[in-house]
């Protein structure tokens, strides 16, 4: 047998070998220098072994048993001869983790004068650590279970948060914005406002949408934005706001997003000014998401994503919001209206495949693409109707779609559609289940090659702003600081 075998997985390691060589030897109060001499070998040879540096022959732990009075056994055994001995194991082996030791800390030699409660406070440190990384480093479902959970804070409040909206009101008063449109003007003078700078850097981290300097008061920006260049100045200001601190687990990670965003839409289109709108729409029977769109010169997804804020608390409509993938996936998802979408076992809605007879699905199958799309869909539920749009961004085109009850139909532009169509979203026979004349055919006689997504089996990434690359950020803030 080999000394790799006798030291498996399942028996002690290097480490805990040369602890009880190191233990045994001082028991019989023999010097490092006496057991090297009895053995044959150097005195640096047997401290590298004692410390766990290298691991040892089974012939020179047979040399070792035999100067030391003992046996082989005896140096093999898994548990430690003492309790003091099996602190020091634990905290020698937390130092050496590479988790530790990508904080920076380097294992040092544990002294007779370390007392036990310290090496009990380094493993409870140790452990914390563990536990604060493998919190963050949230695995899809665990992600799935965080964004649920805010969902159903949204349905609670109906997407409304009246102490966003006052941030909002407040930010506005500040700048003396009149109300309509925001400028870009307007949102560097909030900037300016919020004691903050606007700078256009094109090296900027590709992990990130804009980097703050809290230091300087800088906020970065990238020099190609890719849609509204308000929004990202918005957004970056949003946390600042509100005073976000760096959030603590993956559930606030996402609370904060959500708030950045919905401040920002908040900012773009004002609800003491769009309340207004709103309701003289309502009262004609014409709400329409595009007038809403170009009343404030924002994007479809902004002006969808704000209506679903007000619709519920100022015009006492309930509402669902869908925002799906070219591919079918729902990537966001919204309802307070009782619509019944497809859920995975935990009652998550994204990632899961929308229905290809519903209106998100349809729409790109759609050929006028300047006129927004209408369409009553019967579920079994009842029957809603739905207005989507398809967008492109750098990740494939998307349709956003906003939909209600069929009650409530009679107030928007577009409810004469004679689009129609049938979806039973948590059936898989609606859809997801070929027709049988179809599977019949084809069932024994096809064999496609999936593109399985990237992070079908990745963990998230890991950080207290996942995904973001730190080092990249720290470096680039660096690079970008203003001399002294």
């Amino acid at each position: 047998m080999t000394t790799a075998e006798l030291l498996d997985e399942d028996g002690p390691d290097a480490l805990a070998v040369g602890r009880r060589i190191r233990q045994l030897r001082a028991e019989r109060g023999m010097t490092l220098d006496a057991l090297a001499a009895a053995v044959g070998r150097a005195p640096s040879q047997l401290s590298m072994l004692e410390n766990g540096r290298r691991e040892p022959r089974l012939s020179m732990l047979r040399a070792i048993a035999k100067a030391l009075g003992t046996g082989l056994d005896a140096l093999l055994e898994t548990e430690a001869l003492d309790e003091r001995a099996g602190l020091e194991l634990a905290v020698e082996r937390a130092l050496r983790s590479p988790r530790l030791q990508s904080l920076g800390l380097e294992p040092f030699r544990i002294s007779k004068s370390v007392p036990d409660h310290a090496l009990r406070a380094i493993l409870s440190l140790a452990a914390e650590v563990d536990r604060l990384h493998d919190e963050r480093a949230a695995t899809p479902e665990q992600a799935r279970r965080a964004n649920l959970e805010l969902r159903r804070l949204m349905r609670r409040q109906h997407n409304y948060f009246a102490e966003l909206e006052q941030h909002a009101r407040d930010l506005l008063a500040a700048v003396g914005h009149p109300g309509g449109p925001l400028t870009q003007r307007a949102a560097s003078d909030i900037a300016a406002h919020l004691g903050f700078t606007l700078h256009y850097a094109p090296d900027l981290p590709q992990t990130t949408r804009s980097v703050a300097d809290l230091r300087h008061r800088r906020i970065y920006l990238p020099e190609r934005v890719s849609g509204d260049p308000r929004t990202a100045v918005l957004q970056a200001l949003a946390s600042r706001v509100l005073g976000h601190a760096e959030p603590a687990d993956y559930t606030e990670f996402l609370r904060q997003r959500v708030e950045q965003n919905y401040l920002a839409g908040a900012l773009l289109i004002p609800e003491d000014h769009a309340v207004p709108f709103l309701r003289e729409a309502k009262a004609r029977r014409a709400i329409s998401i595009e007038d809403l769109r170009d009343a404030y010169a924002v994007s479809y997804e902004s002006a969808a994503h704000r209506f679903t804020n007000l619709a519920t608390r100022h015009l006492d409509i309930a509402v669902h919001f869908l925002k799906v993938h070219e591919s079918g996936t729902i990537t966001k998802a919204y309802e307070n209206d009782d619509v019944n979408f497809p859920t995975d076992r935990l009652g998550s809605i994204e990632g899961q495949l929308c229905c290809r007879r519903w209106t998100s699905r349809v729409v790109f199958d759609i050929d006028d693409r300047f006129n927004p799309y209408y369409q009553y869909t019967d579920t079994g539920n009842g029957t809603y109707w739905c207005t989507a749009r398809v967008e492109h961004s750098s990740q494939g085109a998307h349709s956003v779609s906003v939909g209600v009850r069929f009650d409530d139909t009679k107030w928007f532009v577009g409810r004469d559609t004679p689009h129609r169509g049938v979806s039973r979203h948590a059936v898989e026979t609606c859809c997801r289940r070929p027709p049988a004349e179809l599977e019949a055919a084809w069932r024994d006689r096809a064999w496609p090659n999936a593109a399985t997504p990237r992070t079908l089996l990745a963990t998230l990434p890991t950080g207290s702003f996942p995904g973001v690359d730190t080092t990249e950020v720290y470096a680039f803030l660096q690079a970008h600081a203003p001399r002294a």
